[in-house]
């Protein structure tokens, strides 16, 4: 019978954690990406990792070797405990990381504004830059629970849990969400991105190889965020329109009606497309009121720059100042005939 000691089978087990660790990082589409701006941040990944590595290394090598070369067992390393300071030393220990951190700040700045999500692209790929006059496909993308709506505002149709884009042609996302915030991702494209109810954000993105790619919401929104996920297609250009035509054969169509019954909450909902979409579907989910009841959130701030017409515009609309006995309460009547509720109705009451 062997008997191993704890010191070797904790030493063995270490071992076996080093070899399966590689396992883990099998799908480095992160840092392999198929899209031009996700190849530039992968790209300021490595540069910063090792420009910090460049500090951090040296450290843990000089700890350990430090810690075996002043062993009790080595005579001859030279004990001087009354030494307490080095120029030379302190210039390294101080002037190596200020090196570090003044060149990750400067190529933190330049990337910050070459990446900036809202920039226009400028270029295809690292040797073609983009060739004046070529407009982006504009995709507008909602959030759902639990599900991604992609319309085309330019074609005219929409998709459910299915993206598609020609390859090497500048894509610009117009992103909200319906509910809860989300976040935007496809790996192999871009980073990731908020999407948040009544406001929009917006991505910049080209896809340089046909495939099909993964994309996903990178933020918690509840129980069915497991499975909110979609394929990101790109395509050939010829491709892409058989993608367009297919889409338009499908003779769905997505009104406010068909939305609102879309926008309820559903978990691993199946790819849907849509032939043609109501024009000012995406703009009403954006100001929260496709249900034609309610009003706008632009209407609601034309209201609001213009004086307010309720509780918040009495200062600027009552006869008589606040604290008087005497206070005049404004009112304003939105109907589709007058969406802006410029009807106004004084009524006088006492406190």
């Amino acid at each position: 019978m062997s008997y191993l000691s704890p010191s070797f089978s904790i030493l063995r087990r270490i071992i076996l954690a080093a070899a399966v660790l590689p396992l883990a990082a099998c799908n480095t589409i992160v840092m392999s990406p198929f899209g031009d701006i996700a190849k530039q941040q992968s790209q300021l990944i490595v540069v910063a990792v090792s420009l910090m590595l460049l500090i951090v290394v040296p450290v843990i090598v000089l700890t350990l070797w430090f810690a075996w070369y002043y062993r009790r067992a080595n005579q001859n390393a030279v004990y001087t405990p009354e030494w307490d300071h080095s120029t030379r030393l302190e210039f390294v220990i101080w002037g190596a990381p200020l090196l570090i951190i003044i060149v990750l700040g400067t190529i933190t700045w330049i990337s910050t504004h070459k990446l900036d999500p809202y920039r226009p692209l400028e270029r295809i790929d690292a040797t073609r830059p983009l060739a004046e006059g070529v407009k982006p496909l504009v995709v507008e993308v909602v959030a759902l629970d639990w599900k991604w709506l992609f319309v085309y505002p330019e074609l005219g149709i929409a998709t459910v849990n299915e993206l598609a884009a020609p390859v090497d042609r500048p894509i610009e996302f117009k992103i909200t969400s319906s509910t809860v915030m989300n976040s935007f991702y496809i790996p192999a494209l871009a980073g990731q991105i908020y999407a948040m109810p009544g406001m929009q954000t917006k991505l910049h993105g080209v896809i340089n190889t046909a495939g099909a790619y993964d994309g996903f919401s990178a933020n918690y929104s509840g129980e069915g965020f497991s499975k909110m996920r979609f394929k990101f297609l790109g395509l050939s250009p010829a491709n892409f329109d058989q993608w367009v035509e297919a889409t338009k054969s499908s003779g769905n169509l997505l009104g406010r009606t068909e939305y609102l019954k879309l926008e309820k909450p559903s978990v691993a909902e199946p790819v849907r497309r849509f032939a043609s979409v109501d024009a000012g579907l995406y703009q009403a989910i954006l100001n929260r009121c496709v249900d034609s009841s309610k009003m706008c959130m632009d209407q609601m701030m034309s209201i609001d720059a213009t004086g307010g017409s309720g509780k918040g515009g009495i200062d600027g609309l009552s006869a008589k100042p606040w604290r008087d006995t005497q206070r005049t309460f404004v009112a304003a009547l939105c109907t589709p005939a007058n969406p802006y509720g410029n009807t106004l109705l004084a009524e006088s009451s006492q406190p």
